[in-house]
C-alpha cells in the first residue's frame, strides 16, 4: 500500500489541470463583459503604449550645466550721476553666467560715503533719544547704521533726538523712484547655453540648434515662430510669465525659466528638442511691505589724499532662475513585459466583475449561481446515503433477499453457473479483459471480492474463487450465508456499472 500511495503521488505530479467554464447565455453580461473588455484594451494600447509609451525603458537622472550671457546697453541722465551708460558689467550680478543671474531695473545711490560720524535716520527706533544716556558709547543701533558715540543729536524744528553714530556717511535717506531707473532692460536679451546627459543611454544633447554661421544664431530670437532659439527678450519673457515689465522692474521679483527634455531614442537624436516654460516665482499678489526683490552692493575708490570712498547703491531688479529637467525613452523588453501583463490582470478583474453581476445582481441570479458551483458530496456521504434508504435490513439481507434487487426479479433456485473462459484472450499477462465468472466454492460461507473495473488488464490470475482481478482498484469484502444469490447480484452489477466479477 504504501509503495503504491507514493507511486501513485509521483505519477500525478505529471498531470495537469484545466479550469471547467461555464457559457451563460445572457446577452447583457455578455454585452458588459465585451465593454469592459473593449475598455481595458484601448486604455492599453492609446494610454499605456502611445501615450505614456510604456515599452520604454526611462532614465530621469538628467545631468545638466547652465550657461547664461545678457546683453543690451541703457543711458542715463541724472542730477546725482549725471550722463551715464550702463553695459552688462554694470547690470548683471554675477557676471559669471550661472543658471542664477540677476539683472538691475532700478536702484538708489548714494554716492561719496566715508566712514565718518553722523545722526543716525529718524525712522530707526532703537537710534531715537530724549539725552546723551540714551545712547549708550560703542552699542550698535539695531537695524541701524552704525554703532552709537554716547552723543544725542537734535534736528531742527524736531521733537526727538537721534544718537550720533559712527558709519558710512552719509546715510542712504532717498526713497525708491517712481519709475524704473532702467527703462530700456525691457530689450536686452538673455543668451541660454544648456548642456544635458542621461547616463544610462550615454547620451548627450544641447539646446544650441546647429546654425550654419555665426551670424544667423545671432540674429534669432525665441518666440511663437522658433521654439529652438536660444536668445529670449527680456521683456517677452516676463510678459509670457505672466506679468507686466513696468511693474517687476519698478520693485523687483523673481521669474523662472523652466527647460524641460523629453527625449525618444527610439527615433534619431536630432528629434530630441527642449521646451520652454516660465513663470514669475515670488508671490506677486502679495502686497506686503517686504513684495519685490531688492539688495545692496558698493562700488569703493579712493581719492588722491588716500581716503577710502565708496558709492552704495540699493538694486531693485529681476532674478532669473534656470531649472532643467526631463527623461530620457527607449524601448525594452521588459517594462513591455510587465505592461502586457498588468492589461491581462485587468481583462481578469472584468471578468470577476461580470461574474458578480451575474450571481448577485441580475433577476436570476439564483440559476446562474447553481450553475456556476457545483456541490460534490464524498465517498462517504453516498455509503451513508445509500444505507440510510433501505433501514432494518442488513448488507447481506438486502443483497440475497426480496425481489427487486437492483431492478432485477427474484431468481427461483440457483442461477445457471457462468464458465470463466480462459482462451487465448483470458492468458496472464497478454493485456486482456479480466474474465467475468469463476465457479465459486460451495462452502456455505464464502468472503467474495467485488469492485468496479475500468477494464484494465488483468495482471495476474485469480487466487481465490469469487476474487476481482481489478490492477487499479481495490476490492471490498462482501459476506454472504448463500453463495448463489451474491453471484448472481454481483455479476448484473458488474453489467450495470462497468466491473467485472470473478
Amino acid at each position: 500500500m504504501g509503495q503504491a500511495g507514493c507511486g501513485g503521488l509521483c505519477l500525478s505530479l505529471f498531470d495537469y489541470k484545466t479550469e471547467k467554464y461555464v457559457i451563460a447565455k445572457n446577452k447583457k453580461v455578455g454585452l458588459l463583459y465585451r465593454l469592459l473588455q473593449a475598455s481595458i484594451l484601448a486604455y492599453l494600447v492609446v494610454w499605456v503604449f502611445l501615450i505614456k509609451k510604456g515599452y520604454q525603458d526611462v532614465d530621469t537622472s538628467l545631468q545638466s550645466a547652465v550657461i547664461t550671457k545678457v546683453k543690451g546697453v541703457a543711458f542715463t541722465n541724472t542730477s546725482d550721476l549725471g550722463e551715464r551708460l550702463w553695459d552688462v558689467a554694470d547690470y548683471v550680478i554675477p557676471p559669471q553666467g550661472e543658471n542664477v543671474f540677476f539683472v538691475v531695473t532700478n536702484l538708489i545711490v548714494t554716492p561719496n560715503q566715508r566712514q565718518n560720524v553722523c545722526a543716525e535716520n529718524e525712522d530707526i527706533p532703537d537710534g531715537v533719544c530724549s539725552e546723551d544716556s540714551d545712547c549708550h558709547p560703542g552699542e550698535a543701533v539695531t537695524a541701524g547704521n552704525g554703532v552709537k558715540t554716547g552723543r544725542c543729536l537734535w534736528r531742527d524744528n524736531s521733537t526727538r533726538g537721534s544718537c550720533e553714530i559712527f558709519a558710512w556717511c552719509p546715510l542712504e535717506t532717498r526713497s525708491r523712484p517712481a519709475e524704473p531707473f532702467l527703462k530700456e532692460a525691457e530689450d536686452f536679451t538673455i543668451f541660454i547655453k544648456n548642456y544635458i546627459r542621461f547616463p544610462k543611454f550615454n547620451f548627450s544633447k544641447s539646446n544650441v540648434i546647429d546654425a550654419k554661421d555665426r551670424a544667423s544664431l545671432k540674429s534669432c530670437r525665441f518666440g511663437p515662430k522658433n521654439h529652438y532659439c536660444p536668445i529670449f527678450r527680456m521683456g517677452s519673457v516676463i510678459r509670457w510669465a505672466g506679468s507686466h515689465f513696468q511693474d517687476i522692474a519698478l520693485e523687483g521679483g523673481v521669474i523662472g525659466i523652466n527647460i524641460e527634455w523629453n527625449c525618444d531614442l527610439d527615433k534619431a537624436a536630432s528629434e530630441c528638442h527642449p521646451h520652454y516654460s516660465f513663470s514669475r516665482l515670488d508671490n506677486k499678489l502679495s502686497k506686503s511691505v517686504s513684495s519685490g526683490y531688492n539688495f545692496r552692493f558698493a562700488k569703493y575708490y579712493r581719492d588722491a589724499a588716500g581716503a577710502e570712498f565708496r558709492t552704495l547703491i540699493k538694486a531693485y531688479g529681476i532674478r532669473f532662475d534656470v531649472m532643467v529637467n526631463g527623461k530620457a525613452g527607449k524601448f525594452s523588453i521588459i517594462p513591455t513585459v510587465i505592461n502586457l501583463g498588468s492589461g491581462v490582470a485587468l481583462m481578469g478583474a472584468g471578468a470577476f466583475f461580470c461574474d458578480l453581476v451575474l450571481i448577485y445582481l441580475i433577476k436570476k441570479r439564483e440559476f446562474y449561481r447553481d450553475k456556476k458551483y457545483e456541490e460534490v458530496r464524498g465517498l462517504e456521504d453516498s455509503s451513508q446515503d445509500a444505507e440510510d434508504e433501505a433501514p432494518g435490513l442488513g448488507l447481506s439481507e438486502q443483497l440475497t433477499s426480496g425481489p427487486g434487487l437492483l431492478g432485477m426479479p427474484e431468481q427461483q433456485g440457483p442461477p445457471e453457473p457462468l464458465e470463466a473462459e480462459r482462451g487465448s484472450s483470458g492468458q496472464k499477462g497478454n493485456g486482456s479483459v479480466c474474465p467475468q465468472i469463476l465457479q465459486p466454492s460451495s462452502q456455505p460461507s464464502l468472503p467474495v471480492f467485488f469492485s468496479l473495473s475500468t477494464g484494465a488488464p488483468c495482471s495476474e490470475e485469480p487466487r481465490i474463487p469469487g476474487q476481482l482481478l481489478d490492477c487499479h482498484t481495490l476490492p471490498v469484502s462482501l459476506f454472504f450465508a448463500q453463495p448463489p444469490a451474491p453471484i448472481f447480484f454481483l455479476h448484473n452489477l458488474g453489467a450495470r456499472v462497468g466491473g467485472s466479477f470473478i
